[in-house]
């Protein structure tokens, strides 16, 4: 929703695969206590993600405060930034349909409608955060037909019940009053672009815990929050669940680059998120099939037939610091 205006050898990393709609361990810091639910479930949403300036903070604040929300993605920045659905799925997070261009629905023939929809949906899936069954009409502008193409592709239309104001300028403290409306069953609208929602987050976690109440998921059968383990995921996980691991082994250098190679176990079905530190850049890959976000500092591999083990160069750039390493069972 967008208003108009020397290391050691081998480094090894384990990410579970989120499944069905099981909760995840969130890892959350160690002040975050036991959640108490007795009052109920809230909707926790960002839309306009993802994006390569704001995402990855806004997951650090959330699982760093141990709350779970839903993701309204554009098509467009879900294509332009797969390895961050993937960082969305990998941190807890429910992936949902915000439109591919973000553009004003009700102006549209039903198929433009259908298919701001339909790419979205492809965008999302090819980037590992399954198949959306929510979606939020941009400006929230819906009509009858608007929430007809959206039901022939399996999707429920949602808006919000408190809107944060974020797009308008509201100030952190504006937002922590927004969220602490919220009652059983609601949802807020906020978004993934602002340092002010960002700043937000751990004092909404601690007014919701103070009011008993719990950040759950959007129930695709009555768009209302309900508990994680409540109903139907609101994005139809990967066909496979598990999990895999990946080893990092030290290859050739050069004085102005490295090469790495990256084995996977667990799993000959993978995706593997590989994050490099500018101003470093990858000049060759081999053995995997790839894709990078807009910043070109995170990589996807998938198999491409050649194995469970693929390689990289790295230009360093007087950065030698090995990428940061991801994997999940595609």
């Amino acid at each position: 929703m967008k208003r108009i205006r020397p290391r050691s050898l081998l480094l090894t990393t384990a990410v579970a695969l989120l499944a069905g709609g099981a909760a995840v361990a969130l890892s959350p810091s160690a002040g975050v206590a036991a959640a108490d639910c007795s009052n109920g479930y809230v909707g926790l949403t960002y839309d306009d993600g993802p994006n390569s300036g704001s995402t990855n903070n806004l997951l650090n604040a959330l699982r760093s405060n141990g709350l779970r929300a839903t993701m309204f993605n554009t098509g467009q920045n879900a294509a332009a930034n797969p390895g961050l659905v993937a960082a969305q799925v990998s941190a807890g997070m429910w992936v949902a349909n915000h439109s591919y261009s973000h553009p004003h629905m009700l102006t549209l023939s039903q198929a433009q409608m259908s298919s701001e929809l339909s790419r979205t949906q492809t965008a999302i899936r090819n980037a590992g955060g399954g198949t959306p069954t929510i979606f939020r009409p941009p400006y929230g502008e819906t009509n009858g037909t608007l929430q007809s193409a959206a039901s022939a592709l399996g999707l429920r239309t949602v808006t919000w019940d408190v809107d944060s104001q974020d797009w308008n300028g509201a100030s952190t403290a504006q937002i922590v009053q927004a969220a602490a409306r919220l009652t059983n069953g609601q949802l807020i609208l906020m978004h993934d672009t602002y340092a002010t929602t960002i700043a937000a987050i751990p004092q909404i976690a601690a007014g919701l815990a103070q009011r008993g109440l719990c950040a759950g998921m959007i129930s695709p059968t009555t768009g209302r929050a309900v508990a994680p383990g409540g109903g139907s995921n609101p994005t139809t996980p990967p066909p496979t669940s598990g999990s895999c691991t990946t080893t990092y082994t030290e290859g050739q250098k050069w004085s102005d680059r490295f090469n790495g190679s990256i084995t996977v176990n667990g799993t000959n079905n993978w995706v593997v998120t590989v994050t490099i530190r500018s101003p470093q850049r990858v000049i060759a890959t081999w053995n995997a099939s790839v894709s990078w976000d807009s910043t070109n500092t995170v990589m996807t591999a998938r198999p491409n037939g050649n194995g469970n083990t693929f390689g990289l160069t790295i230009q360093h750039g007087g950065n030698w610091t090995w990428p940061s390493l991801a994997c999940r069972v595609g």
